[in-house]
């Protein structure tokens, strides 16, 4: 039997906390959502005043970056050079902000930030995920 890493909820608060330090830091109101190697919601914080639209979507972007092992950054860019696929594909999300989580090259969960810019989504998820 193999063993792999397992994503912790320790270890999710300090994702989260080292993403919303990024936030904070720049006065964007967001969601943060981390999701564990099967996608489903381990930890999810919004600010109080953040729009609710972007709950789902964050924890969309975590999901997909999941499901399939790479950041929705790089649907985004498909689809605008083009690649209209992304869009049929099930739980795309062609937007930056949602990033994989490894441990020894190993996808151990999803971050999914949601409510600024995709941009600013995305800079918020690299601080985050480089706090694991």
């Amino acid at each position: 039997m193999s063993s792999k890493p397992v994503l912790t909820l320790d270890d999710a608060r300090r994702i989260a906390a080292a993403a919303e330090t990024e936030a904070q830091a720049n006065g964007w109101k967001v969601t943060i959502a981390v999701a564990d190697d099967g996608g489903h919601l381990l930890y999810l914080q919004r600010t109080h005043d953040t729009k609710f639209g972007s709950v789902e979507t964050a924890i969309m972007k975590a999901h997909a970056a999941v499901a399939f092992q790479y950041a929705t950054k790089d649907s985004e860019t498909a689809v605008q050079t083009g690649r209209l696929i992304h869009l049929a594909l099930p739980g795309v999300i062609p937007a930056e902000g949602g990033v994989p989580l490894l441990r020894d090259g190993v996808v151990i969960g999803g971050l999914g930030i949601s409510g600024v810019r995709a941009t600013q989504d995305g800079q918020i998820a690299a601080a985050g995920a480089a706090a694991l």
